[in-house]
């Protein structure tokens, strides 16, 4: 392990541990005194998509040019002569750095192994730097701190493991191997996700870890401790693909031909229109729209001569047409070019109606490199355990993108993007397993939405899951709610391995409660808006935020507008939505001092939660179809023309309060803390401070937009 093998990518961090690729690794020695004994046998094994891989082992005797004591033959058999042939510790150790390559390491009591290791490189003359790793000990300290010791067979009788070749390199590596995936269910019960969050957590045992240096071992947890990184791709990634949509790079209206036009038409329509491709309509045979380009129409003029220009165009147009919404950032549609090799896109509104053309002449000026393929990788993954691979990614684009100065607002909604995509692929994949294992298909038409902060665009890396389901028929644990619930239930596990955790208030269409035919929905929030206890509020408040991410549109379009017409037609309702909006306190005390708790103080209650809410409320009051806080504001600014300048000192307190807390996420999430809404003051600078003090003080003023009077509040 030299120290050009040992560089860490800076988003290893953040990454589930279920999906990092990690070598469990031990050495058998000559005896226990690090400052005396050699390394005779290195074995490890690979972890792979979230299993231990035999094929992808490593193990070899090291000869250490020294006896080997007989006390020590007795514990793992290697004798004198077994080594005699062996290859000295810089052959075997440069053959295993190459294989190693830079990955995470886990071990049991492996701080006695890199002491080792340590010793070897120096002796050698070789130079070291210490990989980071996770000893499988501490873990289990965490989540059976009761057992009555930590030996490894005491580990593994508790997790009913068996453990082979007791005392090989390679068999002591793959029962730390297997320890450690039997222990990631547990720890994501516990909140510990991440390789950073997991080393943060070891941290508490530093006692244990002072006692094992003073005998020589080797510091493991070091997360506090600066590594080299290496210089990803994503750390170079050019911001302006997910900054924009595809409605702005678009060409409208989309051009139309029909199935049985000729040729010679279409390419008359090229011409004139100066466009590349055209879309077909669909016909008896081709239920969805087509497109033909001008490539496919030379390719065919050049193969069939004169006599092609009167073919009709269906014979020649591919089926079907690819297309991305228009909302989607352009690094969506940058990953579907390059992934599939297209040179055309369709562009579809909220309805799937296509509504524009994008070609990738419209993409010149964009690069798509390996960082804009994150959106694709996730429509690709197969498993839990690929997606959270993907996923692991979503904070290295957000710290690249706000090394760049994006806005954080931007930022989560490229982070929301990606949660919709990510649970609609949860969806398709649980659909598929469901109809493998003979519980057939979805029973009738559905909806999967996403609600809350996902729905509006506006997840920063603290986000959980909160969705729901709309299908067209059936009553409640009725044929067709089973099917869905089961599906709801799949897509939740699913979403929680792959790094989006359960929702805490069970807000999630694995909840009968948030499972409805479109009926039931109407019926549910008719009884939500008439009675308007303090959870009907709660409820409206998630749900008027939802957005359709796999399935049919038209339900969810259905039920969404039924809400919102009953919403903005009850004024009783609509007052208690404004009280709701404004009870909650800003976290500045009297005289611009923070109301702070362990050193923090909550940026989402007293900050962003009023001014979203408010938001909220006037959209359904105006009845504006926006959903993000930024567009529903502005949308209903010009409506109130004595208090434009309130809408806008609201929109940059929301632009500056969002900027902060994505700050402060980046922050705990390379120390190893869950991501939070909590932000210490301390962390930053006077003039950010300063600031930050000029928002929260904005906050109040949503009161006045939605003509509360503040003595009406409690």
């Amino acid at each position: 392990m030299t120290a050009d093998n040992t560089v860490t990518n800076i988003k290893t961090g953040t990454i589930p541990l279920v999906s990092l690729n990690l070598i469990a690794f031990d050495t058998e020695t000559t005896g226990l005194d690090t400052s005396r004994a050699r390394i005779i046998q290195l074995g490890a094994v690979k972890i792979e998509r979230g299993q231990v891989d035999l094929t992808q082992s490593f193990q070899q005797l090291v000869n250490p040019g020294e006896p080997i004591s007989a006390q020590s033959t007795t514990i793992h058999g290697i004798r004198d002569e077994d080594v005699a042939q062996a290859g000295r510790f810089p052959e075997v150790e440069a053959e295993f750095s190459a294989w190693l390559g830079d990955s995470v390491l886990v071990g049991y009591a492996c701080g006695f192994d890199l002491a080792m290791l340590k010793r070897e490189h120096l002796l050698a003359g070789m130079d070291w730097l210490a990989p980071r790793t996770l000893d499988v000990r501490y873990l289990v300290n965490i989540l059976a701190p009761n057992l009555p010791d930590f030996s490894l067979d005491t580990i593994t009788d508790w997790l009913g493991i068996e453990i082979h070749d007791r005392h090989t390199a390679l068999g002591d590596a793959v029962a730390a191997a297997q320890v450690f995936l039997a222990l990631l269910p547990r720890l994501r019960e516990r909140d510990i996700r991440t390789l950073a969050e997991a080393e943060r957590a070891c941290q508490q045992f530093s006692r244990i870890t002072a006692d094992e240096v003073s005998l020589g071992w080797h510091e493991v947890h070091r997360s506090g401790e600066a590594r080299k990184s290496s210089v990803s791709v994503l750390a170079r990634i050019d911001s302006y693909p997910y900054r924009h949509r595809l409605h702005e790079l678009m060409h409208s209206p989309a051009i139309f031909v029909g199935a049985q036009e000729k040729l010679r038409d279409v390419l008359n329509t090229l011409i004139e229109k100066k466009i590349s491709a055209v879309f077909v309509n669909p016909d008896a045979d081709h239920g969805e729209p087509g497109i033909v380009t001008e490539r496919d129409l030379l390719r065919t003029f050049n193969q069939g001569g004169i006599d092609a220009f009167e073919l009709p165009v269906v014979q020649i147009a591919q089926y079907p047409l690819h297309s991305l919404s228009a909302d989607a950032f352009v690094y969506r549609a940058l990953a579907r070019m390059k992934r599939n090799r297209f040179r055309h896109l369709g562009v579809h509104d909220s309805r799937g109606r296509i509504v524009g053309a994008l070609s990738a002449r419209d993409l010149l000026r964009q690069r798509a490199d390996e960082a804009l393929v994150l959106g694709d990788d996730i429509d690709q993954a197969e498993d839990a355990e690929a997606m959270a691979r993907v996923w692991g990614n979503i904070a290295e684009v957000a710290a690249c993108l706000n090394t760049e100065g994006v806005d954080a607002r931007d930022i989560a909604a490229v982070i929301s993007r990606e949660l919709c995509a990510l649970t609609r692929q949860a969806c398709k994949n649980a659909e598929a397993e469901m109809l493998d294992q003979g519980l057939g298909p979805p029973p009738c038409d559905y909806a999967m939405l996403v609600l809350g902060s996902g729905g509006r665009g506006e997840s920063l890396l603290a986000m959980d899951q909160d969705n729901a389901i709309v299908f067209e028929q059936g009553e409640p644990d009725g044929e067709q709610d089973r099917w869905f619930a089961e599906l709801g239930s799949r897509v939740s596990a699913v979403l929680d391995i792959a790094g989006v955790p359960y929702c805490k208030g069970n807000i999630m269409a694995s909840n009968a409660d948030w499972r409805h035919s479109v009926a039931n929905w109407q019926t549910t929030i008719e009884t939500w808006i008439n009675r308007q206890t303090p959870d009907d509020i709660l409820n409206c408040d998630i749900f008027f935020d939802a957005a359709c991410v796999h399935g049919s549109s038209d339900l969810a379009n259905k039920v969404l507008d039924f809400a919102f017409e009953q919403g903005a037609n009850s004024t009783s309702f609509i007052k208690l939505m404004s009280i709701n909006a404004c009870k909650d306190r800003s976290p500045l005390r009297l005289f611009g001092r923070y109301k702070l708790k362990e050193g923090r103080m909550d940026l989402k209650k007293g900050g962003i939660m009023p001014v979203f809410s408010t938001a909220r409320v006037l959209a359904i009051q105006y009845r504006v179809s926006k959903l993000s806080t930024p567009e529903r504001l502005l949308a209903v600014r010009d409506e109130r023309d004595s208090m434009l300048t309130t809408f806008d000192d609201l929109r940059e307190a929301h632009r500056i309060i969002f900027n902060t807390i994505l700050q402060q996420q980046l922050l705990d999430l390379e120390a190893g803390i869950p991501p939070s809404n909590f932000v210490a003051p301390s962390a930053l600078a006077a003039s950010e401070r300063k600031q930050l003090k000029w928002a929260l003080e904005q906050v109040p003023n949503v009161s006045s937009l939605l003509g509360v009077p503040l003595s009406s509040i409690t």
